[in-house]
Order: C-alpha cells, then sequence, then structure tokens
C-alpha cells in the first residue's frame, strides 16, 4: 500500500504542478472576459456566462488541488459574476475595479505558487486513507494460484485434477517444510491445507499462521480435516480460515468456498464515466477513483458522452455542473432522454455551494451532489455505494438467479449489440450453443438439487476458463449460448473440447452416490451469415447434430 500510495502522490503532483503551469493563460482568458464585459454598454449574457465559468472552473480546480488562497479569489469573482447575472447589471466603474483588484490579486497567487515546493501535501492527505485493490477479473490476471497441501497424495491428486477443471492452476505439497519454502518465494491466491501432517511437529495451522506472519497479510485458506472436531475448527478460526472441510472433501463444494474466498478477483472493477471539461481536474479524480480499483474513463466534450456512454457502459458517471455550451443539468437531461439510460446513476461534482442552486439541478432526476473539493476517502465510498447499488439492480434483471450468467432475454440482447459493433470491423466471431446430455436422467434419478450442482459446475467451468470478453448466457433449462470474441473457428473447437472433456471428468456427489455428467456443443462462425438469427439457427443446428451423433461431443455447422 505504501507504494501505491507513493505512485498516486507522484501522478497528483505532476498535475498540480500542470495546473500552476497553465494558470497565467486562465488568468489571461479572465482578464480579456472583463475587458468584454466592461466594453458593453449592454448586459450580455454570453460574456457575462464565459465570466462566470471561468471563475467558477478556477475555483473548483483550485481547491480540488489544494491551493485554498486561489480558490477563495476564484470563489469571490464566481460571487460578483453571479449578481450581475442575476440583475442583469453592466460593469460600472465600480465593479470594474472590484474585478481588476481581485484579478490583481490571483496573479499575487499564481507567483507564490510558482515559488512553492508543490509536493506539500494538502489538509486532507489523499495517502491518508486505505482504500482496497481489485484486481481484473481472472481470465485477464491468469488463472488463480491454489497451494493445497496434504499428506496423503491420492487425496492430492484427486483436489488437482478437479479443481484444474474449473480454471485453477493448482502446486501440490504433501509436507509444510517445502509449502512454507514456497509460500515465501511466491505467495499463492488461496491455500487449501490440511490439519495434521503426522510425519512433521508442526500442525497444518501453525504453519498458515508462521507464513502469514512472515508475509505480513492473512492468505485466503481452506483448512482440511479427518476430524470433525470442535478443538481443529478453533484453531483454524484462530489461524485465520473461515472454511473448514471434513474429509474426503468434495471438490464441487471446495471450488465454491474458493470462488467465495477469491470474490473481489471475479467480480468486474467498477466502470466510473467522469464528464468535466477540466481535463487536469478529471484526471485528479480519475487518480483516486483507479486507485480504489475503479475503471475511469474521462469525457471533456459532453457532445460524445452518448458515443461513450455506448462503448463505455458505466455504472455511474460524475458530471461537472458548469460547463461551455453544455450544463450538467442539460447533459444529464440529455441522458435522461435516452430509454436505456433511464436508471443509469448521475452525480453532479461540482464547486456549487448553493443548496437551491444544487436542488434545482437535480430536478433532473440525479442521484446526487458532491462538492469540490471532495475529500478522497469520501469520493470513493458515495460512487462505490451508488455505482454498486446500480450493478446489483441490473444483475437482478439481466442474470439467471442460480448460474450468475446472463438470463435468456440479455443474452441475445448483448449478442445482437456486440455483432452491431462488430460488423463493421469483420472481427471474428464464433456462436457456440451448448447443451447437457440426458440432463432429465440426472433430475429424475438424482434429484433437482443434484441437477442444480451440475448446472452451477458448468457454469462455473464456462465462466473460469473464457473469457472476459466472450459473451456466456443460460439460454434454457439447460441449454447455454457462448459468444466467443477474437478467434478462429478452429480455436474455438479446441477450447470447447477441451471443455467438455474436462468437464465429463468432474465428479458430482449425492449421498453415497457419485456420478459424471457431459454435454454436446454446435459451432457456427460469423463469418458465413449476415443475421444474428442465422448465426444462432447454424449453431443450433450443429448442436443437433452432436446430440444424433451420440452425444458428449463437438460439432461444427458445415459451412464453417
Amino acid at each position: 500500500m505504501a507504494s501505491t500510495n507513493s505512485n498516486l502522490q507522484a501522478k497528483i503532483l505532476q498535475l498540480r504542478t500542470s495546473f500552476v503551469k497553465q494558470l497565467p493563460k486562465r488568468l489571461a482568458e479572465i482578464e480579456a472576459s472583463i475587458q468584454q464585459a466592461d466594453s458593453c454598454a449592454e448586459y450580455d449574457e454570453r460574456i457575462m456566462g464565459d465570466l462566470f465559468r471561468a471563475f467558477h472552473s478556477l475555483k473548483g480546480a483550485s481547491s480540488s488541488f489544494g491551493f485554498d488562497g486561489l480558490a477563495d479569489g476564484a470563489g469571490m469573482g464566481e460571487q460578483l459574476a453571479q449578481g450581475l447575472m442575476n440583475t442583469k447589471g453592466v460593469l460600472n466603474s465600480s465593479k470594474s475595479q472590484m474585478f481588476n483588484e481581485l484579478l490583481e490579486q490571483l496573479r499575487l497567487e499564481q507567483e507564490e505558487l510558482e515559488q512553492m515546493d508543490l509536493s506539500v501535501e494538502r489538509p486532507y492527505r489523499t495517502s491518508s486513507f486505505e482504500m482496497s485493490q481489485t484486481n481484473n477479473n481472472w481470465q485477464e490476471q491468469g488463472a488463480p494460484l491454489i497451494y493445497v497441501c496434504d499428506d496423503e497424495s491420492e487425496q492430492v491428486a484427486h483436489l488437482d485434477y478437479q479443481l484444474s477443471c474449473f480454471g485453477y492452476k493448482i502446486r501440490r505439497f504433501t509436507d509444510v517444510e517445502s509449502f512454507e519454502t514456497s509460500v515465501l518465494k511466491q505467495a499463492p491466491d488461496a491455500v487449501v491445507m490440511d490439519v495434521h501432517f503426522p510425519q512433521s511437529s508442526i500442525a497444518g495451522t501453525e504453519t498458515l499462521r508462521r507464513v502469514n506472519e512472515a508475509l505480513g497479510r492473512q492468505l485466503p485458506a481452506i483448512v482440511l480435516s479427518g476430524q470433525d472436531c470442535f478443538a481443529g475448527r478453533l484453531s483454524a478460526f484462530r489461524a485465520g480460515c473461515r472454511s473448514y472441510f471434513t474429509k474426503p472433501a468434495r471438490p464441487l463444494e471446495l471450488a465454491a468456498a474458493l470462488d467465495d474466498l477469491l470474490k473481489n478477483k471475479l467480480v468486474e472493477p467498477l466502470r466510473i464515466l467522469i464528464v468535466d471539461d477540466e481535463p487536469d481536474v478529471a484526471q485528479y479524480h480519475s487518480l483516486i477513483l483507479e486507485d480504489a480499483g475503479m475503471l475511469v474513463e474521462q469525457v471533456h466534450e459532453p457532445s460524445l458522452v452518448l458515443d461513450v456512454l455506448r462503448n463505455f457502459s458505466p455504472d455511474l458517471i460524475l458530471v461537472d455542473v458548469y460547463m461551455p455550451q453544455c450544463t450538467g443539468q442539460e447533459l444529464a437531461g440529455i441522458i435522461r432522454m435516452v430509454p436505456e439510460y433511464l436508471g443509469m446513476p448521475i452525480i453532479y461534482l461540482s464547486s456549487e455551494t448553493d443548496r437551491e442552486k444544487q436542488f434545482s439541478a437535480m430536478r433532473v432526476g440525479v442521484e446526487g451532489f458532491i462538492t469540490k473539493p471532495v475529500v478522497p476517502s469520501e469520493l470513493v465510498s458515495s460512487v462505490a455505494l451508488r455505482a454498486e447499488r446500480m450493478r446489483a439492480l441490473r444483475r437482478l434483471m439481466t442474470r439467471d438467479s442460480l448460474t450468475g450468467l446472463f438470463n435468456h432475454g440479455t443474452t441475445k440482447d448483448v449478442i445482437d449489440n456486440v455483432v452491431g459493433q462488430i460488423g463493421r470491423t469483420k472481427e471474428n466471431l464464433v456462436m457456440v450453443m451448448l447443451d447437457l446430455d440426458y440432463f432429465k436422467k440426472v433430475n429424475d434419478k438424482h434429484g433437482h438439487l443434484a441437477g442444480d450442482q451440475v448446472l452451477v459446475a458448468l457454469s462455473r467451468v464456462l465462466k473460469h476458463r473464457l473469457r472476459g470478453t466472450d459473451v456466456i448466457g443460460r439460454y434454457g433449462g439447460e441449454e447455454f449460448a457462448i459468444l466467443l470474441r477474437k478467434i478462429s473457428i478452429e480455436q474455438a473447437y479446441e477450447l470447447i473440447d477441451t471443455l467438455r472433456e474436462d468437464f465429463s471428468k468432474i465428479v458430482f456427489s449425492t449421498g453415497t452416490e457419485q456420478f459424471t455428467c457431459t454435454f454436446s456443443a454446435g459451432l457456427s462462425s460469423y463469418a458465413h451469415y449476415s443475421t444474428v438469427e442465422e448465426l444462432f439457427a447454424a449453431a443450433d443446428k450443429a448442436l443437433y447434430q452432436a446430440k444424433m451423433d451420440g452425444r458428449n461431443r463437438v460439432n461444427v455447422d458445415y459451412k464453417s
């Protein structure tokens, strides 16, 4: 974390330095606006609006970078301009003198800043708050590395194979000494550790405590034990473990527990769009949110927002209130005109402190108002709270409740959108229709809970083994639809056939019974079809042929 904060501070220092370098140009523009207003015999709404926005923008940027004196002076100019706008008044000699004296004070502040050590931190330190780091999804970061340590070699080999089918990278150990040495050389993402090692005087939980102390952090860990006893569970809890399995452990349940332990790695970072005509201020807020693990896109020209919305698909939009050509309120109203963005959270981020104006600006359906300068921790928590709520609501509407994959309607919509965007670039797309074999027999013989196990296991394999850019959906009861991107039909066949073979070796348990399950798949290439409907139909036909040919196989559409 210290290194992360150091990097963040270095980037912020660059922005502060850049802002100070641009001050002469900003103040020259303010001076030009004052002179224009001074030369007008009648009130000119455009000129006075430009002057107001220039002061307002300078106030917001100055306060964001911790230059309080400059911000106070710009705030006074903003109030003077606002008063003239309210009365539609012209600059008389008295008002003109006030503006020019204020401009002179701002130039003195500029000179002082040019001599200042800009690395001096603000009153609220950006390095004083802790923000969790979230990695990208597993497909982009590589398979999670799991250390399995158990002196029963057969048990370790079995877990190794089964967990590998779900997309984990497994390293096996049968003694605590080699395990401890390896952890200190390369820490894993999680640990599956036996409690008792007859050949060692050190218990598994004691080893975990030692490596955690050496690393200075808690490794996510699952404990295995041959005994279901209170003492063993207490020892595991004291070692920081929150999952405890008695042998023989079921790989499917272990995989679910590992998912819970590593859920931060599974969750895609929150996506935030910042709309601000001040690039340095937008970059400053971006750095804060990115340091908290969010993905941030910036837009400095409001007319580009709708295009960016379609391509970036944010969870929340931060909008400045005062921008040239288009105010934040007008932009929020434009966004709300698009039906698919009616529920998109929008938050104003502005130095406007007038409560009446804030409430007025929110009438177009805006979620809230954050006043500049923002305390970084408050910005992160406010954005995260609203964005996560939006994501949760979106998930309820678009995801299958059992598997977590896209539901039928969303799958079709997402594939339609992807094909529509990609059609112009000629990107290779492969459609996969996948169906579990004899699934009704699984439900009839082992019960619907066992059938749910199979569906969840297959969805887990697909999510962990495919890429984040691929589209995966539960299309029907036991049918799944997948759109693979940037891949040839030959590569897609090899990939899906490997998944088919691995899935067929996953062992499911119901009481004393064990069973396996298989799937069949049909593939089609978008290169040979002109519509999404034709692509679906071709893959579905290939799937039907795979079923007719005996199931547990992958069949490619004849055109492909």
